[in-house]
């Protein structure tokens, strides 16, 4: 296959697998959808979603979560790790919120990355599930699945995204970034297949005979 035949077999089989692709992270809004994304650094979804849980319940709203103290906060969070700077980011980014947009969380990446603990990613999966806008967040499962499937050349994270948004429709990055990552989690899993396992490896790929070394950063 040529590349253009690769992205376009890609699509079809994450379309076949993944029609629906509901957002992992458990949220109600905007605010609650920052928050679980912010959280979900170096942890899973699955104990994010146990944790924000918790969190929501003492705080679902920038005034409410300002009111708290950090100490409250931290203790939610803890079990999601680093949660000293997680738990002073959401405190400051929910103060950040009354201060300067009314309590509302701005439909703007600039904006966004002005917040502590709110980096690209974070604000690309907002600004594309929250407010509709064509984003490609690239986490760990795409930066190493866009390697293995030929689409980047892996520098970093940065540029494996410049790749995959030449390469994809604008109007499926939204959809393609989860299904990519549902794709990862279930079959292209780290330390299992190296491009040498998974169904869309071994057909972009039948003649592969090594395991593929992929760029973590």
């Amino acid at each position: 296959m040529n590349k253009a035949e690769k992205v376009q077999f890609i699509i079809d089989e994450l379309e076949h697998l993944y029609s629906e692709t509901p957002v992992p992270l458990d949220h109600t809004d905007a605010y609650t959808l920052l928050i679980a994304v912010l959280l979900s650094a170096q942890c899973t979804d699955i104990r994010v979603n146990i944790v924000t849980k918790d969190l929501f319940a003492l705080a679902d709203n920038p005034k409410d979560m300002a009111s708290k103290t950090i100490q409250e906060i931290e203790d939610i969070v803890r079990p999601c790790g680093l949660a000293p700077r997680k738990a002073k980011a959401i405190h400051r980014l929910s103060e950040m919120l009354l201060e300067d947009h009314g309590g509302e969380v701005p439909a703007s990446f600039e904006e966004l990355e002005k917040f502590p603990g709110v980096g690209h990613k974070t604000a690309s999966v907002v600004m594309a599930q929250s407010f509709g806008v064509p984003a490609f967040p690239v986490d760990t499962h795409i930066h190493r699945l866009a390697q293995l499937w030929g689409l980047t050349n892996g520098k970093n994270v940065d540029q494996t995204e410049k790749d995959l948004k030449r390469l994809f429709p604008r109007e499926l990055w939204n959809k393609l970034h989860l299904q990519i990552i549902f794709y990862g989690r279930e079959y292209c899993k780290a330390r299992q297949c190296y491009g040498m396992i998974c169904p869309i490896c071994t057909s972009l790929y039948p003649n592969r005979t090594k395991k593929v070394e992929y760029s973590k950063s």
